[in-house]
């Protein structure tokens, strides 16, 4: 899938994920800065991924986690903080949720600042029924 945003492209193809500037990017965020390149990597290959490009400069990116049954967890999305108030992050959501694989599934995210965002594509907060486990490196 390649979707234009005049002038940006949005992309589905792996191949053309910049691994270093996602990493860079999720070393910086509040959810994703303690991931090795190596967790990060292996995330990348084993979920759905879209990058963002802006000519060869890859400015944005999502991962998607799915069963393509009944769910989808939407994750690690960014933009460069560059181009931020662009409208980009919500071309980036509405591509994804729209997405002929996706719109028919329950999809879940987690966020602490960009609730706004994303109930603009019909997430709504249920925290009363959301529980997490942390990975056993995270709870010593």
């Amino acid at each position: 899938m390649e979707i234009a945003y005049e002038p940006f492209i949005i992309s589905d193809n792996k191949t053309k994920l910049q691994e270093e500037t996602i990493y860079q990017f999720l070393k910086r965020s509040y959810w994703a800065n303690k991931r090795s390149k190596e967790k990060i990597k292996k995330s990348i290959e084993n979920s759905l991924c879209y990058g963002v490009y802006d000519g060869e400069r890859q400015i944005g990116f999502a991962r998607v986690i799915t069963d393509w049954a009944t769910m989808f967890w939407l994750c690690d999305v960014f933009i460069d903080e560059d181009y931020r108030g662009k409208g980009i992050g919500k071309m980036l959501v509405k591509s994804i949720v729209d997405s002929e694989e996706l719109k028919n599934l329950t999809g879940i995210l987690a966020t602490l600042d960009a609730h706004q965002l994303y109930e603009q594509y019909d997430f709504f907060v249920e925290s009363e029924k959301c529980m997490r486990r942390l990975p056993e490196f995270l709870r010593k």
